[in-house]
């Protein structure tokens, strides 16, 4: 059942979404028609086993992957209505993404990771970007680190340059798909208490996705993912 109601204005709507997958002479449905909507400035937790169906959802809910049924509505528009490079440009705009392997460019220093989704928009002059970049590097903690490349930063570093990164064109929604899985307990705590932070001083729209129960403590809300359904 959706959770839209009326007179309730989301973000962020998945309805109907189904996604399969083949292996081998099988079809393996791992999103069996999952509805989920997303407010305006909410952190949102979704929990549940490894398998469960979760980054397959965020993926699609981002747009990097296409439902094979069902919609996604961000910012009252139909992701999977919108040409490749219409929803490429959405995606670029709209949406943060915060993986758990960093996916940060070692060649590239602190400050040229985080520029670089601005310099792919080119929403603003260098130099206003350039400002933006800094300041949000500050806002993780990292003004002391943005000539360093990511081999000479801890795994946190690294993982807060990336939350930057996912800030500099000011999207929509914020997506972290099992942000701590790749860092210790400690450090963990620090990137929820970040995106925590984030969310409250920024008003983004923040999903974050884990098997871990513990981001439930830092949600406005939690649903919990098994087998492909939202319990």
């Amino acid at each position: 059942m959706s959770e839209s109601s009326p007179g309730k204005t989301f973000l962020l709507e998945a309805v109907s979404v189904r996604r399969s997958f083949r292996s081998g002479d099988r079809e393996l449905p791992v999103l069996k028609g999952v509805d989920l909507a997303v407010a305006p400035g909410e952190f949102l937790s979704v929990t549940g086993p490894s398998g469960a169906g979760k980054s397959t959802l965020l993926h699609i809910l981002g747009g990097l992957d296409r439902p094979d049924a069902g919609e996604v509505i961000l910012g009252g528009e139909n992701l999977y209505r919108l040409s490749r490079k219409a929803r490429s440009a959405a995606r670029n705009l709209r949406v943060g993404f915060v993986f758990q392997f960093f996916h940060l460019l070692p060649e590239f220093t602190a400050l040229e990771n985080v520029l670089l989704p601005g310099a792919i928009a080119r929403r603003a002059r260098s130099g206003d970007l350039r400002r933006r970049a800094l300041e949000l590097l500050d806002l993780v903690g990292l003004s002391e680190r943005v000539r360093h490349y990511p081999p000479h930063l801890s795994g946190g570093e690294q993982q807060r340059v990336a939350v930057a990164r996912a800030l500099i064109n000011e999207p929509l929604v914020l997506l972290a798909d099992e942000p701590t899985g790749n860092v210790d307990s400690v450090t963990g705590r620090l990137i929820l208490e970040l995106l925590t932070r984030i969310n409250r001083e920024l008003r983004q729209a923040t999903v974050v996705v884990s098997h871990d129960p513990g981001v439930e403590e830092w949600a406005d809300r939690t649903v919990r993912m098994r087998d492909g359904l939202l319990a």
